[in-house]
C-alpha cells in the first residue's frame, strides 16, 4: 500500500512566512518527514534561501536577489518573522537535518529561465547530509549535474504545469531517463492516474506539489496513484488526513 511521504512546502506556507528560519524550524515540530525550500544564488555565488527571483514579495527589500553580494543580503529581513534574516542554504539546512527531517531543495534558475553557474555545486557544500537531502530542479541539466554528482537521497525532474497535459507517460519516463532522476515531480492538479501508473510502472518514484487543501490531498493520499512523496502548505492537515487514509485501510 501506498504511504507517501509528507513534504512541509517552503517550511508550510499556510502557517508561516514561507522559506523563513522560523518555518523551517517549526516544520521540524510536525510529522512530515521532509521539508521543502528553494534556493537561487547571490551575485557572488551564494545559495540563498527564496522561491523568487527577486526580493520583492517576501522581505523588505527589492529586485533581483542575483543583484546582491551575500553580505548585503545578510541584511534582508524576512516579512513577518520579527526580523529574521533571509536564510543562507547551510543554516537551513542545518537547522532540518538536525531537526531529524529530510531536506527537499529546489535549485532554482534566474528570472530568465537560465540555471546559475555553478549554484549547484556551491549547494552540495552547504548540505551537512548530502544522503539526507532529495534534489529537485526544472532544469534537466541541473537534474544531471545532481544525478552525475552522486550522493544525493533522490534526484528530482519537476515538470511544469503548462507541459504535462500534453505529454504522455513515456515521454515523462524519457525525460527523466534522459538527466538520470530517479523520480518525476508534477503539481496534483495535473497528474492523471494512467500516468501515474504508467511512471511508477518504469520503475520511477513520483511526487506531487500543491496538494494544499482537503481535496487535493485526498485524491494525492489515493493508494492507486502510488505517490512517494507530497509537498503541502499544510503539513498539520496533511498529517491527520494521511493518518485517517491508513486507518481506514487497516480497518
Amino acid at each position: 500500500m501506498s504511504n507517501p511521504e509528507l513534504a512541509s512546502h517552503r517550511g508550510g506556507a499556510f502557517l508561516w512566512p514561507e522559506n523563513s528560519l522560523l518555518a523551517f524550524r517549526e516544520a521540524c515540530g510536525f510529522e512530515a518527514e521532509q521539508v521543502e525550500l528553494d534556493i537561487h544564488a547571490s551575485r557572488d555565488g551564494e545559495p540563498v534561501v527564496m522561491h523568487d527571483a527577486t526580493l520583492n514579495r517576501t522581505t523588505d527589500a527589492t529586485g533581483p536577489v542575483c543583484a546582491l553580494d551575500w553580505e548585503a543580503l545578510r541584511r534582508v529581513r524576512v516579512r513577518g518573522t520579527g526580523g529574521q534574516p533571509v536564510p543562507h542554504l547551510r543554516e537551513a539546512a542545518r537547522a532540518i537535518q538536525e531537526g531529524g527531517k529530510i531536506l527537499r531543495l529546489e535549485v532554482k534558475q534566474d528570472g530568465a529561465g537560465t540555471p546559475y553557474p555553478g549554484l549547484l555545486r556551491a549547494a552540495a557544500h552547504a548540505i551537512p547530509d548530502r544522503a539526507r537531502c532529495v534534489l529537485m530542479s526544472f532544469a534537466p541539466a541541473v537534474v544531471a549535474e545532481a544525478a552525475a554528482m552522486g550522493g544525493f537521497r533522490e534526484t528530482v525532474l519537476l515538470v511544469e504545469d503548462r507541459l504535462v497535459p500534453a505529454m504522455r507517460a513515456v515521454d515523462l519516463v524519457a525525460a527523466c531517463r534522459a538527466c538520470g532522476a530517479g523520480e518525476l515531480g508534477v503539481s496534483i492538479a495535473v497528474l492523471r492516474p494512467e500516468v501515474a501508473q504508467d511512471v511508477k510502472g518504469a520503475g520511477l518514484r513520483l511526487s506531487v506539489w500543491a496538494a494544499n487543501h482537503a481535496p487535493s490531498l485526498k485524491r494525492a493520499l489515493d493508494p492507486t496513484l502510488g505517490l512517494d512523496a507530497i509537498a503541502t502548505d499544510d503539513p498539520p492537515l496533511a498529517a491527520a488526513m494521511r493518518a485517517d487514509a491508513k486507518r481506514l485501510r487497516n480497518a
